[in-house]
């Protein structure tokens, strides 16, 4: 989020995490701002870290993407290191690496979690491919879909009982 220490800012970046994502908050001088903004974010339950970068700068703006790139891309960063570890050309022992991934990534959950459920489409396809091309390193890549559960998930997003009304839309949708 540019701008994500103060103002409109501070507050979409504090809306968007409790919308469920990680948010990198963006300073250009006022560190402690973001870090007031971060801290409010994690002492929620959120994810955040805080970026300084002066946005007319390309050099900035490409460290912003790289630091985001390298603290946001979670599944990716796990499976590589997991990889690492357990490949049988790299003298592991092999392994299995399983990713949690959603039913909405099938369905694409519209006027919702459009954007949970590209993401989970997306580590579908990761999954895919990551366990065409480690297979002969003795890895097993696979995801689990869990079924409608009760989660922080949705009262954080405002809606504590969308379990009840997802099985409703399912069942009669």
């Amino acid at each position: 989020m540019t701008g994500g220490s103060r103002g409109i800012g501070a507050a979409t970046s504090r809306l968007a995490a409790e919308q469920g994502y990680a948010v990198a908050v963006n300073f250009l001088s006022q560190r402690e701002a973001a870090d007031r903004v971060v801290r409010a974010i994690e002492q929620a339950g959120g994810t955040a870290l805080a970026i300084q970068a002066d946005i007319g700068s390309e050099r900035d703006v490409c460290r912003l993407f790289e630091t985001v790139d390298k603290q946001l891309a979670g599944a990716f960063l796990c499976a590589r290191e997991a990889v690492r570890r357990m490949s049988t050309r790299r003298g592991g022992r092999g392994g299995a690496i399983v990713n949690v991934s959603s039913g909405a990534a099938r369905l694409g959950s519209p006027n919702e979690y459009v954007d949970y459920a590209a993401s989970k489409g997306a580590l579908d396809t990761m999954t895919i491919g990551l366990a065409r091309e480690v297979a002969e390193e003795g890895i097993r890549v696979n995801a689990v879909r869990p079924g409608f559960i009760y989660t922080d998930m949705h009262a954080a997003g405002g809606e504590p009982n969308r379990v009840d009304t997802s099985d409703l839309l399912v069942r009669n949708g």
